[in-house]
This record gives C-alpha cells, structure tokens and sequence, in this order.
C-alpha cells in the first residue's frame, strides 16, 4: 500500500478519472486480504518471491507503454539513485513480507492497525528528521496515536509487532522514497529490478530442493502465485495514476478505506478477535486521523485562497 504523499497531484480539481484509479486502488488493497488468504499454506518468502518475479513484466509494459523508460535507465547510471533505490527496495520488500505473514497467520487486524498508523507516523518521522514543524492539530492527532499505541503494548496479550513492523518499514519507506527523485512508476519498476536477482534465486533454490509449489503439485497453487503479480502491481499502477488527477485532501482522506476494508475482513469474515486493547486504541486511532485529515483540508483550502 502507498502513502498518498509520495505522489503529488498536479491538479487542484478532483476528476472523475482520478476518483476511479483511486479509489479502485484502495478496493483491491482492502480486499487483497482476501487473496493472501488463499496462499495461508505457503512460505511467507515464497509468495513474496513470486510477487516480485510477476510484478517486472507488468511494470515494464505499463512503462514501455508510457515511453518513459529513459529516466528508468539514467536512474540505473546514477550511483546515488541506484543506492536510494535499493534501500526502498528493502523497505518495500520487509513491508510486504510482514503483511503477507500477518494475513496468512491470522493477525490481518495488526494489518489494518499498521496501516492506520502510517500516516500519523509518517508526520512524526517528517518533524523529528527533516526539521519539518507540525502544527496544533497535528501534535494533538500524533499525541492520540501514541496513546492508542501504549494500549495496544500496555494492555494487549501479546505486543503487536506485525502492526509496528509494517508502520516502521512503511513510514521509512515512504521517507526513503523522497530522496528518489523518479516518477511513481519509474520508481515501482526499478525497486522489483533490483529485487528480481534475489527473487529468482530464491525461487530456483526452492525448485533444486523440491519445495517449490509452482508448477509443483496443485495447479491452483501456480495460478495464485502467478496472480500476485497482478495483485501487487495493478493496484500501484492505478494509484499512481488516480493521485494525479486528485486534490492531495481527498488522496488523504481516502486512503482509509483499504485499512478499514482490512479490519472488517479480519472481524467478519476471518473470524480474528477484536478485543479490549484493540477496542479501546482503534477509537483513538481514528480520532487522531478525523483531526489529522481536517487539519490538512483546512490547509488545503488555506493554500488555495492565499
């Protein structure tokens, strides 16, 4: 899942377009659950492999498609971009192994906590390493996650790891992201590049051993671990192309709707018990979102008439 200000609208209107390529985005990302789901009888590192291996050929045509493969290419000849970008490449790697382990293991709701999180933590990481000055209602959103984040380690049965896991690699992420000065898609297509030597040792190492599940055994196993390709990359693809054509509040606001799909997923139809700890910090959760995203409309609108 992306942050929505890695991206940065080049219009001041909302359009019909872009709320589609959005908001189909965070659909498929909420209800992705539901395919991991599918793959709870395969390694973690397995189906991570195999989402990046499918991921290359569907940038790539998506990229060769917009002819903008030459500032891939200069990236590539940039020492300082190739470095930047495998440290994203870790990041995004890490994050998507912690979500996959969290949903194939029973704990989709640490998912959608982490994902909640992001956004306060990544105003957080903002203000303590670029020097950036939050304002009152932004002190007071980061004070209520931080509160909702003590219940959670204070008085849950067990600290929610996976949930800090996926904040952490995801909040780093995105603030690596910024030194990346390459477009979204550029940038999505470099980091599985670089992933891909790994990815297909791996996947090979499984194979000389007898442990792969691909073309191994069930088919549906091959079909599923062929699809997250499609699973990884479209959603990031019509992300990229729905925050152009949307105001930066209404990115903001709906990049809710995947933890939320997320955390009803986990409740109703996966059976996960909610609990005191998560009761009690999901409210304050969402409290501090409520006055984040009005805190960043009001600027919005600030910025506009000024």
């Amino acid at each position: 899942m992306r942050n929505p200000n890695s991206t940065t609208p080049t219009t001041d209107q909302d359009t019909p377009q872009g709320l589609l390529f959005a908001g189909g985005a965070y659909l498929l990302w909420g209800f992705l659950p539901l395919y991991m789901k599918l793959l709870s009888h395969l390694p973690t590192a397995e189906v991570i492999a195999h989402r990046v291996i499918w991921s290359v050929p569907i940038a790539a045509v998506v990229l060769i498609l917009l002819g903008r493969t030459a500032t891939l290419r200069e990236a590539f000849r940039n020492p300082r971009m190739l470095a930047m970008g495998c440290v994203t490449a870790a990041l995004i790697s890490l994050n998507w192994g912690i979500y996959v382990y969290a949903i194939t293991s029973g704990n989709a709701l640490d998912a959608a906590i982490g994902y909640y999180i992001n956004p306060l933590f990544s105003v957080f990481l903002a203000a303590v390493l670029l020097g950036e000055k939050l304002n009152k209602a932004q002190l007071i959103a980061v004070a209520f996650a931080v509160a909702a984040v003590l219940v959670l380690v204070v008085d849950a049965e067990q600290t929610p790891w996976l949930a800090f896991g996926m904040m952490l690699t995801w909040g780093f992420y995105a603030l690596a992201k910024k030194s990346l000065p390459i477009g979204p898609n550029q940038g999505f297509l470099m980091e599985v590049i670089i992933l891909l030597p790994v990815a297909l040792g791996y996947a090979v190492f499984l194979a000389s051993t007898g442990k792969t599940h691909f073309l191994v055994g069930n088919a549906m196993d091959t079909w599923l671990l062929l699809g997250c390709g499609a699973v990884t990359a479209i959603p990031l693809l019509l992300y990229s192309n729905g925050a152009k054509l949307l105001r930066l509040s209404t990115i903001g606001i709906m990049q809710y709707i995947a933890p939320t799909l997320i955390l009803l997923n986990a409740v109703f139809i996966f059976g996960e018990p909610f609990g005191r700890a998560r009761a009690i910090a999901l409210p304050l959760i969402w409290i501090a979102l409520i006055i984040y995203s009005a805190s960043m409309i009001r600027q919005m609108r600030r910025n506009r008439t000024s």
